[in-house]
């Protein structure tokens, strides 16, 4: 039994041959499917539409950490 020392499998760094097909094959299905997304969406309800441009949008925006307030903070600030 090894103890603490690589005895066998991949290199370090050597890329997983499984998740690089997947992802090429993933690529590939959305790709096909990108041009088609607003066609989608119009066909969903209001509510729907909304939710799902709110997931979507997390893609192509950074996400925004909500603001926490310490005890000694004012609550105001002139500008």
């Amino acid at each position: 039994m090894a103890t603490g020392k690589k005895t066998g499998g991949r290199q370090a760094g050597t890329p997983n041959i499984v998740t690089t097909e997947l992802r090429q094959v993933l690529k590939q299905i959305l790709a096909k499917e990108y041009s088609g997304i607003p066609q989608l969406l119009d066909k969903l309800e209001p509510k729907d539409r909304l939710d799902m441009i709110v997931k979507l949008s997390k893609y192509v925006m950074p996400t925004v950490e909500a603001v926490h307030f310490k005890e000694d903070e004012p609550l105001s600030w002139t500008l």
